[in-house]
């Protein structure tokens, strides 16, 4: 009988649990998840990770020479670089730069110097025969007129046509005289000329070989002072490393960071950019060190956006200087950062979460005996909150989540929804009316601004 007994009573539990499972007793509100409005102060906030970086440094560069357009090595490997972060001091070795690069230039440069100096020889030469030729020519004319002068002193008891001929004859000669002492003087311009020229080429083509032998000799880089290597970037903006190429237009191939003094490098997306400005307190985290927080200040906001990688959003570049000890940070570390951009003594905000959208009205679900759709008016938010302008009061409960009866439930506040339209309206004809006064406004060139006249912001291709 007990065993009976037993059985029953398990079979009972278990028809019990079934009935439970399959057939619960109700979908009630225990299901809900509330919220309450609240009042007080607001922090907005935005937040983005960020890379540290030294807010002063000094670049390791290939040698100055080579920067010349004159020397026109566009391009040179490094063959060989030390390890990034490496320690060293002021004329330690850092990096080796191609040498077949440029002995092959110095190589073209010797030759054409050669060839130069060969030219320059014979520009002389030819301008010494070529004088030579036409002093004798005014030796020649000199004589002739000498010649003719005879003639007509002994013609003086002749007849009239032969001392007129004899006089034509001295004529002629003291013209041709005249126009060989000219010409004389133009070729020896034209010589000298043409010898300044074969001059000139060569001490350029000398000054080309000169430097290009410095540079031969200088392709081994030294630390100008004592840091930390911390490596350059190229123009795709990828580290440098041994086989990478340096031009004269990008020739960083490693900088030493001042560690005393650093910065966050962060982006911003479009959104939120408006919000910022210089001197704006920010939180930092050090993902490396997460026990470590340290305070910072927005030091600078770029005008000009720029594109994400695989994205058509824009982000714009934000430095951070970072205040207190930084002595154990370290480049290239990521930050975390909290940049504080408003705060709010007095207002109505919700969590995020309670707003929802239908078309072009945004609303919460308001439990005031019954539950409502309740219009709200939005204004800034946070990461977890959002400001209510309109439509709620402290104290007010209401959804996180869409009850079932949601599309049954009454809409409130269309009155706030026509407010909301109305003062869009008068914002875009505020806006509109800014542009068509600015187009209005006459050009005044301020030519007291040395390089941009305009005062204006100036993109750089």
């Amino acid at each position: 009988m007990k065993r009976k007994t037993w059985i029953t009573a398990i079979i009972l539990v278990a028809i019990i649990l079934v009935a439970f499972v399959v057939f619960p007793t109700s979908k009630s509100n225990s299901s809900e998840i509330t919220a309450t409005v609240q009042k007080g102060p607001f922090e907005i906030l935005v937040y983005s990770s960020g890379q540290l970086e030294a807010q002063n440094s000094e670049n390791i560069v290939v040698p100055a020479q080579l920067q010349d357009r004159d020397v026109r090595i566009y391009e040179i490997n490094i063959t060989d670089l030390i390890e990034e972060g490496s320690v060293v001091d002021s004329g330690d070795y850092v990096a080796t730069l191609d040498q077949k690069t440029v002995e092959e230039v110095l190589n073209t440069a010797r030759e054409e110097l050669e060839t130069a100096m060969n030219e320059f020889e014979d520009a002389k030469m030819d301008s010494n025969l070529t004088l030579s030729g036409v002093r004798d020519q005014i030796i020649n004319a000199r004589e002739e007129v000498e010649e003719f002068q005879i003639v007509l002193d002994e013609s003086v008891y002749e007849s009239p046509s032969v001392i007129r001929k004899a006089e034509m004859d001295l004529d002629k000669a003291r013209r041709k005289l005249e126009q060989e002492k000219n010409g004389y003087v133009l070729k020896e311009r034209q010589a000298e000329a043409k010898v300044e020229r074969k001059k000139l080429d060569v001490q350029q083509k000398q000054t080309r070989a000169d430097k290009l032998e410095e540079i031969y000799h200088s392709l081994v880089i030294s630390a100008p002072k004592h840091g930390m290597v911390i490596y350059g970037k190229d123009n795709s903006g990828e580290k440098i490393k041994p086989g990478s190429t340096v031009t004269p237009w990008m020739p960083v191939i490693a900088t030493l960071p001042d560690m005393s003094s650093m910065l966050s490098l962060t982006y911003v997306n479009e959104i939120d950019i408006s919000r910022l400005e210089n001197g704006q307190r920010v939180k930092l985290g050090i993902d490396a060190i997460p026990e470590k927080e340290l305070e910072g200040e927005v030091v600078s906001v770029a005008n000009i956006g720029q594109p994400m990688p695989k994205s058509d959003a824009k982000v714009f570049e934000v430095k951070i200087r970072i205040f207190g000890d930084v002595s154990d940070l370290k480049p290239a570390m990521t930050t975390s950062n909290t940049i504080y951009t408003n705060t709010l003594t007095d207002t109505t905000f919700i969590p995020t979460e309670a707003i929802f959208e239908n078309d072009s009205l945004q609303f919460v679900y308001l439990k005031k005996g019954n539950t409502v759709k309740q219009v709200v008016d939005l204004g800034d938010q946070n990461e977890n909150m959002t400001l209510i302008r309109k439509g709620l009061n402290e104290g007010d409960v209401i959804l996180l989540t869409v009850p079932e009866n949601a599309e049954e439930l009454a809409l409130e506040g269309l009155d706030i929804y026509q407010e909301i339209k109305e003062r869009k309206i008068r914002e875009e004809l505020e806006e509109q009316k800014k542009i068509e006064a600015d187009k209005k406004k006459p050009y005044v060139p301020n030519n007291n601004k040395r390089g941009n006249p305009s005062g204006g912001m100036i993109i750089i291709g």
